[in-house]
């Protein structure tokens, strides 16, 4: 019996319909030679359905996408239509806080042929967010709106369970890969949350005897990571902490073209969700000139979670193999190819 799959596809804004359209037939050629099928249903949630509805997604969206197994996501925003704030917290936010998917996996790596901003090509980092809590809890609010008087208070929510959990996410990681592990915080500067964490860090430690630990400052390995990349392995940061040195990562292997996410549950009681994070490039939308590789690197990681690795291994190796071969370089690479153009070559490497 063929095994299957049910896959949530939210192509969303800008080049994420784009990037989206081109994976499909990588994914479905996969699919078909490894033996699997993958029954992908398509929700048309978007900036456009805000502008038409009021809202990002329906009402009873997320029971709408509880059945599948994973959802694979273009891109959320268009900032000139529709703030931030709202594309995000009516969408990308309820995905990842309702499923629970409170580890974000983002490898940084250059890919064969790629070329980053650096001069040391040696390096292969995996930072690891915590995605549910944090900074981005959404707990606060604003007083006397449009006064001189007017207040702001937005407060960082850490749980022993939260920070707890992620660490110990990224001890396996680390336990899996090299056996080092680098804890990121503030605490000189936050002495309470930030403190927190380096105390469930020494106490989660403990269990991994494997395990060699070395905690930073934000700034600090945000300076490593550009000047010493190679002396790091597995980054284990904060929601906010997390999101932006994973931009950095994302630099230092290419660009944001290059850069995938996975949104993990890990004990896959709930849907996890896989996205690149590039962003939707409204100023590209339409011009089928997107970069597909991390689309299509987060379609490989998710081809693992499903237990595909195989498939998930010849992904990554197919697309390996046309960025080595440098041919087809689309314009943010310095090339002329369209989005199509490289994953159509994709999909003929597969085997």
């Amino acid at each position: 019996m063929t095994r299957r799959h049910a896959v949530a596809l939210i192509p969303g804004d800008g080049i994420g319909p784009e990037v989206i359209d081109a994976s499909l037939e990588v994914l479905e050629k996969a699919a078909s030679l490894h033996g699997f099928a993958l029954d992908m249903t398509r929700f048309d949630w978007s900036c456009d359905r805000y502008l038409a509805t009021g809202r990002m997604m329906p009402e009873d969206g997320i029971d709408q996408l509880r059945p599948h197994a994973a959802i694979l996501l273009g891109a959320v925003g268009w900032p000139a239509r529709v703030p931030d704030s709202v594309s995000l917290h009516g969408l990308l936010l309820p995905i990842r806080k309702s499923f629970d998917q409170f580890a974000n996996m983002r490898p940084h790596r250059l890919l064969p042929g790629a070329t980053g901003p650096l001069k040391s090509e040696a390096f292969d980092i995996l930072c690891i967010r915590e995605n549910t809590e944090g900074e981005y809890s959404g707990a606060g609010g604003r007083i006397h709106v449009g006064t001189p008087a007017e207040v702001a208070v937005e407060t960082s929510i850490f749980t022993r369970r939260g920070v707890e959990r992620i660490l110990r996410f990224g001890f396996e990681q680390a336990r899996r890969r090299s056996g080092r592990l680098a804890s990121v915080t503030k605490s000189n500067a936050q002495k309470y949350s930030m403190v927190f964490w380096d105390e469930v860090t020494e106490e989660v430690a403990a269990d991994y005897p494997d395990v060699t630990v070395s905690r930073y400052h934000i700034d600090a390995i945000a300076a490593r990571m550009v000047m010493a990349p190679e002396t790091l392995d597995v980054v284990v940061a904060s929601n906010l902490f997390g999101d932006i040195l994973t931009d950095l990562g994302a630099a230092i292997q290419g660009g944001l073209g290059f850069a995938p996410s996975a949104n993990i549950n890990p004990d896959r009681s709930q849907p996890s969700m896989f996205e690149p994070v590039h962003g939707s490039a409204p100023d590209i939308a339409g011009r089928g000139i997107a970069n597909p590789v991390a689309t299509l690197w987060s379609a490989a990681l998710m081809l693992d979670h499903l237990g595909e690795e195989a498939a998930g291994r010849s992904l990554l190796a197919a697309l390996s193999a046309v960025t080595a071969e440098g041919r087809l370089r689309t314009p943010d690479q310095g090339g002329q190819s369209r989005t199509t153009d490289v994953a159509r070559a994709v999909a003929d490497r597969l085997s």
